[in-house]
């Protein structure tokens, strides 16, 4: 059952696959593009301007496979619904020419070459930017450069700078500064020895890009992944805890049900079924019960009680419990009714719900009946149906003291009653708007089925292959008696 208020909001629509393709064939030529510039440029250059070049392009792919990795996650929601298809490989995207203003626009970098013979330091103009220093403060040695690292990060840059000078192994790693502003910047630093005339190492020079709004936001994204996941696990645990209540509550029986069962004559034939909404996680307040009453009478009770999960399985649970003590005890639907509303009513979780209770008296053959604010019973004789007169009657939980009208119908053998939760029949939009009955009226127009099916149980299995459609919107029951 819907809750009281909603409203209705257009679902949210995943990424087009065409548009997601799109993307990653733009990254991949971008990715080629950073390649071929690379291939372009001679590793032992010496030219500073061929050096950032390459270490830059080195920078951008970096990030280039980061995007990448990215576009694949976001496509793979798509490749699982593709797969199988048994269409041919994509073409391999041809190689375009090097873009130079497409690389040189991938994100902050400065450059710096730290000179061992002369103690001379230069820095880009973009490098005093990221460490948020002035050109007249100058550039930072290799000996003053630590001091502004976090203290865990120090030892990272002293093992990168000596490998490079004393080793002649390329620097390639991150590491974070303080600045002067007390702000903290991530920076990606890559460089290599330039050795002198006899072979030392003369000097060492370096390409540092400020990465902090890239692992931003992949720390952004990987949190909110893992939110996500502890929000699944939690949603798994909660249907899991839902559907174990749900079992316990609702009648054991599944296939037919027949009154008495004390070896006396059979008085009703009954039979009823739970269909699960298309989402799996809407495991809603949905009940059915029937149950022999000590006086000899029979009790049919169908409901619904809002909302979805643990919290409206639990209150179906109270519900049904409550409905079944009072209707041991001798009270009739109307009353009961009225109890049953001031326990909603008066509960520490506000909710409302709907129930249709009935008592059949097997002697007189009368159906004595009330319901809160419920679809009234649908009753099958000679091949035509009907719905009976609702008695007044609002929802359970509506409002304190409400009275509950009673009705009474007498039956005939053979006669089939058919009660049901509301969502059995899917709501069209048109009839809604028109205020017509259309589920009672698809359900009426089953009549000649049901007048050759040859037992409750089938009847059950008409309604359940009529509206257990897999786009079901809200899970429902039905319950069919059948007198005897």
């Amino acid at each position: 059952m819907p809750s009281p208020t909603h409203a209705d909001h257009t679902a949210a629509q995943p990424p087009d696959p065409g548009a997601v393709d799109a993307l990653i064939t733009q990254a991949r030529q971008l990715r080629t593009r950073v390649d071929s510039v690379l291939r372009d440029t001679a590793v032992g250059a010496e030219d500073p301007r061929l050096r950032w070049q390459r270490a830059l392009c080195d920078l951008a792919v970096h990030q280039l496979d980061d995007l990448g990795t990215q576009l694949g996650q976001l496509k793979d929601g798509f490749v699982l619904e593709a797969a199988g298809d048994g269409g041919p490989p994509p073409d391999p995207v041809p190689a375009p020419v090097p873009d130079p203003v497409a690389v040189g626009a991938l994100g902050r970098a400065g450059s710096a070459e730290w000179d061992l013979l002369t103690d001379e330091v230069q820095w880009s103009d973009e490098l005093y930017r990221i460490f948020g220093r002035s050109a007249e403060e100058g550039p930072l040695t290799l000996d003053e450069l630590p001091s502004w690292l976090f203290s865990e990060d120090q030892q990272l840059l002293t093992e990168m700078v000596t490998g490079c000078l004393v080793d002649g192994r390329p620097i390639d790693g991150e590491f974070r500064i303080v600045r002067a502003d007390a702000s903290v910047r991530t920076v990606h630093m890559v460089g290599e020895p330039v050795l002198g005339a006899d072979g030392g190492t003369a000097s060492m020079w370096a390409v540092i890009r400020d990465v902090s709004d890239l692992r931003r936001s992949q720390r952004t994204l990987r949190e909110t992944r893992d939110s996500l996941e502890r929000q699944r696990r939690i949603a798994q645990t909660e249907r899991r805890m839902a559907v174990e209540l749900q079992e316990a509550v609702l009648p054991p029986w599944r296939g037919t049900l027949r009154f008495p069962q004390d070896g006396g004559p059979v008085t009703m034939d009954l039979a009823a079924h739970y269909l699960p909404s298309a989402s799996s996680g809407l495991i809603g307040g949905d009940w059915y019960d029937a149950m022999q009453l000590p006086d000899g009478s029979s009790l049919l009770t169908v409901g619904d009680l809002t909302g979805h999960g643990v919290a409206a399985t639990s209150g179906m649970a109270m519900l049904l419990g409550a409905l079944r003590g009072m209707a041991v005890a001798g009270l009739q639907p109307g009353p009961l009714m009225g109890w049953l509303n001031e326990l909603l009513d008066t509960s520490p979780q506000p909710a409302l719900g709907s129930a249709l209770c009935c008592r059949y008296e097997p002697g007189s053959r009368t159906l004595h009946w009330s319901q809160a604010g419920h679809p009234a019973p649908l009753l099958f004789r000679a091949g035509a149906g009907r719905m009976l007169a609702s008695p007044d009657g609002v929802l359970l939980g509506a409002t304190s003291g409400a009275k509950y009208a009673q009705a009474s119908e007498p039956l005939l053998p053979g006669d089939l009653l058919l009660l049901h939760t509301d969502g059995l029949v899917p709501r069209r939009a048109a009839d809604t708007a028109a205020g017509t009955h259309s589920g009672a009226d698809r359900l009426l127009t089953m009549a000649p089925l049901f007048a050759r099916a040859r037992s409750a149980q089938d009847c059950v299995r008409l309604v359940a292959e009529e509206f257990g459609v897999p786009e079901r919107e809200d899970d429902a029951c039905v319950l069919v008696a059948r007198i005897a």
